[in-house]
């Protein structure tokens, strides 16, 4: 429920927003604004995408865990379905999100948020009851070993 608030509330917000510039510069000079904006955002969108990629695939090569390349991924991800969004506030959003400074940021809320809840759950020196179980070795039908 708190999910269907929030995109209608995200929605309300970019329609008055759209109808605020719609009046002040026009109807037309609104929808050329938004276009625009949109052809930026997919620019900025194409060359973050190519240099993360080519991150990610060198901490790969490095053999280096791409935990930075991924979640800038992910962000770079949810910068581009709010620059195809219609609407000012999700362009300059999304915008925002494909800045570097602005993503390194919110990495690293999100990391520190991530190494948080890890230490709740994995204490250090904490005893994890168990059981080994062996099981036997698959054997063909005549009885050897595979």
């Amino acid at each position: 429920m708190p999910v269907l608030l929030v995109l209608l509330a995200a929605a309300i917000v970019e329609l008055t927003v759209l109808v605020a510039v719609g009046r002040v510069i026009g109807v037309l000079a609104t929808i050329g604004l938004l276009v625009l904006a949109s052809l930026f955002g997919v620019a900025l969108l194409r060359r973050e995408s190519a240099r993360t990629l080519g991150a990610f695939v060198e901490a790969l090569r490095t053999r280096k865990l791409p935990h930075r390349e991924l979640l800038d991924g992910m962000l770079i991800a949810a910068a581009g379905v709010l620059i195809v969004v219609p609407g000012f506030v999700s362009d300059v959003l999304g915008l925002l999100l494909l800045l570097a400074p602005t993503r390194a940021l919110i990495r690293r809320r999100i990391l520190r948020s991530a190494a948080r809840r890890a230490a709740v759950r994995f204490a250090p020196g904490a005893v994890v009851e168990g059981e080994v179980v062996d099981e036997p070795a698959p054997r063909s039908a005549s009885g050897e070993l595979r």
